[in-house]
């Protein structure tokens, strides 16, 4: 069994008390001393930093770069301009998931955001569509660092590091500059439901901007379970819980990413043109626990009418809603809000009630 891998940061996690984890292949904080629900309202009230430089990139250049992402995204890459970045995904001929990412358009290349465990297997199934194009692609995920800086104060920490005028980036757009003097692109995104930007910058310089952005003050440094459970209030599915290689973007209400019209094949097209035409049968929801004291988490198994139709994908108790939350999929003619049904939790079976989502409503800047 290999041995986990470390960010840049991993010493600096480490001597503030972080609780380490494996994740993805690395050892990530997945809390610091404070805790997860007051990492959590850090994020929701004020400002937190995530070290979130597991995740993958890889740069696609050439002059066929646009036309490769196409091919092998199943969102439009040609609705970009440089400096812009799209929610997309990385399919299967069967229209499923390999993995979902983030696109970025620069002037000379493209890049793509991956999830960390999936790093490995995403760049196999890439570069076995290369075939013919004119393209030279690029793993630089060892060599590339990344803070999520999300929370309302957000915007006024970045700005006074910068002369970037932050305030002025949409969302989903990027601008390239200076950040505590270490060159960054700063892309207003993020997986929290909050305004905020996430900062790519080289690996040797990330503990430099680290230093910049938390402690007193500033932002509070926050691990993978605030991460957790914000995406989760947000409504944000994860891989390999509420997505995966047995689900389509249609059934996982991500419909939207799917640009069957964009001008230009791509992998999964054929199988999603079909199911569009058919319907789907079943749907991601979200749902509240309906008994106190109840948690529904990821695993337990999820009956209609005494039939086990899927599992909890995601599930636990929040900060912000203060009660036990979760998604899961349920049959099409079911998955409407006020729908109910049970969880099995550890013998007992829950009710449970679908609900629509957000569970908590996104503050993310348009």
């Amino acid at each position: 069994m290999e041995s986990p891998k470390h960010t840049p940061l991993y010493h600096i996690h480490a001597s503030l008390g972080a609780k380490l984890v494996p994740f993805g292949g690395y050892e990530m904080p997945v809390s610091y001393p404070a805790g997860i629900a007051a990492e959590h309202r850090a994020v929701r009230e004020r400002v937190g930093v995530f070290d979130v430089s597991h995740m993958g990139e890889f740069e696609v250049t050439g002059p066929d770069r646009n036309a490769f992402v196409q091919l092998v995204t199943c969102n439009d890459v040609g609705a970009l301009h440089a400096g812009q970045a799209q929610y997309s995904a990385i399919l299967t001929e069967q229209g499923t998931f390999v993995d979902d990412c983030v696109v970025y358009r620069f002037e000379d290349r493209v890049m793509l955001v991956v999830n960390a465990g999936n790093i490995a297997t995403d760049w196999e199934h890439i570069v076995a569509q290369k075939r013919g194009a004119n393209v030279r692609l690029r793993d630089v995920s060892a060599e590339t660092g990344l803070l999520a800086v999300q929370g309302p104060g957000a915007e006024v920490l970045l700005g006074q590091l910068t002369t970037v005028g932050v305030a002025m980036i949409p969302y989903y757009h990027f601008a390239e500059g200076r950040v505590a003097g270490v060159q960054c692109f700063i892309s207003r995104t993020g997986y929290t439901g909050e305004d905020g930007f996430e900062l790519y910058c080289r690996a040797a310089d990330l503990e430099t901007l680290w230093h910049a952005l938390a402690g007193a003050g500033r932002a509070e440094p926050c691990g993978l379970g605030a991460r957790d459970t914000l995406r989760l209030e947000a409504g944000y599915p994860l891989y390999g819980s509420d997505i995966d290689a047995s689900v389509t973007p249609y059934e996982a209400g991500l419909g939207w990413i799917v640009k069957l019209e964009k001008g230009a094949s791509f992998i999964g097209l054929v199988a999603l043109k079909q199911q569009k035409l058919v319907g789907v049968k079943r749907r991601l929801v979200g749902f509240k626990v309906a008994e106190p004291k109840t948690v529904a988490r990821h695993g337990y198994p999820v009956y209609l009418d005494g039939t086990q139709v899927d599992v909890v994908r995601s599930g636990t108790v929040t900060p912000t809603t203060g009660c036990a939350i979760g998604m899961t999929y349920l049959p099409t003619g079911q998955a409407t809000p006020g729908a109910r049904f049970t969880i099995d939790v550890r013998g007992k079976h829950a009710q449970a009630e679908v609900v629509r989502l957000p569970f908590v409503a996104r503050r993310t800047k348009k």
